[in-house]
């Protein structure tokens, strides 16, 4: 379920595990536990977040904790050690524990044996986090990278110059594995770099100081006569002294952003829009609230809007498809899971209801509250987000008309819902109040033509225009 090294002295470190799909880091949200906290085999010491969701780590042994390798909010590479916990038997105190030892060269290193442990459900992976050692260093691959620890770094200098390397290798530059990312997507060269931070590291800070431009040399000064002085105004004080911040882009942010951009450019978006009148899905909404079969669940106009798309597909079923790019060919589904968009502090999530199109209505507003409670809490697994095949967002919760939604990468339609608000409509012949709403579908026009997308979206207004529709139609 882990993956772990055992000392001679009772000393077992933690690697941060490869928590599904072959991602390659992972950060550290939060350290539930401490140095000196006693911890249990299958206790959770912290929480991390990857590109595809949050994730609980446990500690698979008894033991005390000695020693946390990174803070919280550091980025790890997938078998990095992140924490030492000493075993019953091992009475080795922290200041002693080795931090990053030198080995032998590369070609005496012994092979991996067998397969790596990682958390139940994602499959096993080998670390790939061992780099290639540089030419003339006898340098492993963890003592290339710094670690937490400033006693790490001190170690691996000193070991450097007592085995008589070169200066060139006993001078690499110290930045941790994000920094020297962000260096090489800048195009910085780290060894031109003077560390303004502690212990000679390299930081974030250095490396965007390093591309700002320089502040440009003062003009020469023209000698003028001397005239009378002039009161100025008082110069206007800045809102703010901070003009800009910078926040890095990670985890599911990250993959997010890279998601859209693919979809964007990748399948040609075309989006139709109807206002219609809600009134009446409205008062089912409210009818629906008291009803003895739906006690203690979530009845909102979310649930009819699910189910109205969910009957729409059904008498449109070739809308329900995915584009399959390398075999050139148009994937028919035979199920819906229903994704709905949801924001939450860690970004946007779209995880599904996996075959919503066999549920009850009080199955379907079950599936939705827990859904969206469960991305609130930034718990959304990452088997919750794969496989959807249509997505509904709601923009009008903030208040929002209508919008040209995003499709989620290989689905095939995206239905947005604006606010539901009372405005004059024709009814019956009469103007008057009524709630009204506008929907907004987009769709792959290479899935989807014109009348199959403007079929889909009018049969889900009419639904909402006439609920009744929900039991004539299915």
């Amino acid at each position: 379920m882990t993956t772990m090294t055992e000392k001679a002295s009772g000393l077992r470190e933690f690697k941060m595990p490869d928590v599904g799909e072959g991602l390659t880091e992972a950060e550290i949200l939060k350290w539930y536990v401490q140095p000196g906290d006693q911890v249990t085999d299958g206790q959770v010491v912290c929480e991390v977040e990857t590109a595809k969701a949050a994730v609980e780590l446990p500690i698979p042994y008894d033991g005390v904790v000695r020693e946390l390798r990174f803070p919280e909010g550091t980025t790890v590479d997938v078998g990095q050690v992140i924490i030492a916990v000493e075993v019953a038997g091992g009475a080795a105190p922290i200041e002693e524990a080795p931090a990053a030892p030198v080995e032998a060269p590369a070609a005496e290193q012994p092979k991996p044996e067998g397969r790596t442990p990682v958390l139940v459900g994602y499959g096993v992976a080998v670390s790939s986090t061992k780099r290639r050692p540089r030419k003339g260093a006898e340098v492993p691959a963890q003592a290339a990278e710094p670690v937490y620890a400033a006693s790490a770094i001190q170690a691996v200098q000193a070991e450097l110059n007592g085995h008589g390397h070169s200066a060139s290798a006993a001078a690499r530059p110290l930045a941790k594995p994000p920094v020297r990312k962000l260096a090489k997507d800048l195009g910085v060269d780290l060894a031109t770099i003077r560390p303004a931070g502690p212990d000679g590291i390299i930081t974030r800070e250095d490396v965007h100081a390093a591309v700002a431009p320089a502040p440009t040399a003062p003009e020469p000064v023209v000698q003028q006569p001397v005239a009378a002085p002039v009161r100025t105004a008082a110069p206007v004080a800045s809102y703010d002294a901070a003009r800009e911040t910078r926040i890095p882009v990670k985890g599911v942010r990250k993959a997010t952003a890279a998601a859209m951009v693919g979809s964007a450019f990748t399948a040609p978006h075309v989006t139709e829009f109807v206002t219609v009148d809600v009134t009446r899905t409205m008062k089912l909404v409210e009818e629906l609230k008291q009803d003895k079969d739906l006690a203690g669940l979530r009845v909102n106009p979310l649930l009819l809007i699910a189910k109205a798309l969910l009957v729409a597909i059904k008498r449109n079923p070739d809308i329900n498809a995915s584009w399959d790019e390398a075999g050139q060919e148009i994937v028919l589904k035979h199920y819906v899971n229903l994704g709905i968009a949801a924001a939450t502090p860690r970004g946007l999530l779209v995880p599904n209801i996996k075959d919503a199109h066999t549920k009850t209505l009080p199955q379907l507003a079950e599936s939705l509250g827990e859904l969206v409670a469960t991305a609130r809490e930034g718990k959304t697994s990452p088997t919750a987000m794969q496989g959807g095949t249509v997505t509904i967002t709601n923009v009008g919760v903030f208040g929002v008309d209508t919008g040209t939604p995003i499709l989620n990468p290989g689905e095939s339609a995206i239905l947005a819902v604006g606010a539901i608000k009372l405005q004059p409509w024709v009814h019956k012949g009469k103007v008057k109040p009524r709630q009204v709403t506008t929907l907004a579908l987009s769709f792959d026009h290479r899935l989807v033509d014109g009348e199959l997308g403007s079929k889909v979206l009018a049969d889900v207004a009419a639904i909402l225009e006439q609920p009744k529709r929900l039991i004539t139609w299915a």
